[in-house]
């Protein structure tokens, strides 16, 4: 008797595990693919590149200031007495310093603005997201461009989606853009790169 309910026990706890695991729903996306798609993303990549481009003005112009003193150090050096060539050659290693350090610091705000830039478009994403699981009755979305997920039972890519709710949405708005991007909901959303620009070199 007592095996009987522990069979029957065993039996029912199963069942119940089963019917729980089928009634959550798990769906999956790529959100770098998504990002991508987003026509956000290429008004933020040309805001990010002006910018990098205005560090870049700056080091080159710094670097042509070191390169004219160097040479006329170079050339000169034989009439300078030793106090005059002492300053010299300490004013080369400070300003080479302060480009060295202008580059490190241009490196970590451009990094900072790129994040600046990302946050809104990364923000719209995951609400998008948020509202077309509620809307599917989804309980988990995994972000298959993590790298995080170890397993996973086979669910919905949600991306098509996800993707024609964007096109409801308004356009992120991008710190810096000038005009901003428009949407029509309807329209076919453009690609837009999906490398980042590269950083100061």
């Amino acid at each position: 008797m007592k095996n009987l309910v522990k069979s029957i026990a065993i039996v029912a706890l199963t069942l119940g595990s089963v019917t729980f695991v089928q009634a959550q729903k798990i769906a999956h996306i790529s959100l770098d693919s998504l990002i991508t798609t987003m026509p956000e993303s290429k008004t933020a990549q040309d805001v990010a590149q002006k910018y990098l481009k205005e560090l870049e003005t700056q080091v080159a112009t710094m670097e042509t200031e070191l390169q004219a003193k160097y040479k006329d150090y170079m050339d000169n050096q034989d009439k300078y007495s030793p106090i005059v060539k002492n300053a010299k050659e300490g004013e080369l290693q400070d300003l080479n310093k302060r480009i060295e350090d202008f580059k490190a610091q241009a490196q970590t705000d451009y990094q900072r603005k790129y994040g600046e830039l990302s946050k809104p478009i990364y923000d719209k994403a995951k609400k998008a997201i948020e509202a077309v699981a509620k809307e599917n009755s989804y309980k988990y979305v995994l972000d298959t461009s993590s790298g995080n997920i170890l397993y996973t039972e086979p669910g919905d890519d949600i991306l098509i989606l996800v993707k024609k709710k964007l096109e409801t949405m308004p356009a992120a708005v991008i710190p810096g853009s000038t005009g901003g991007t428009t949407k029509t909901p309807g329209s076919t959303t453009p690609k837009a790169p999906g490398t980042k620009p590269a950083g100061i070199k």
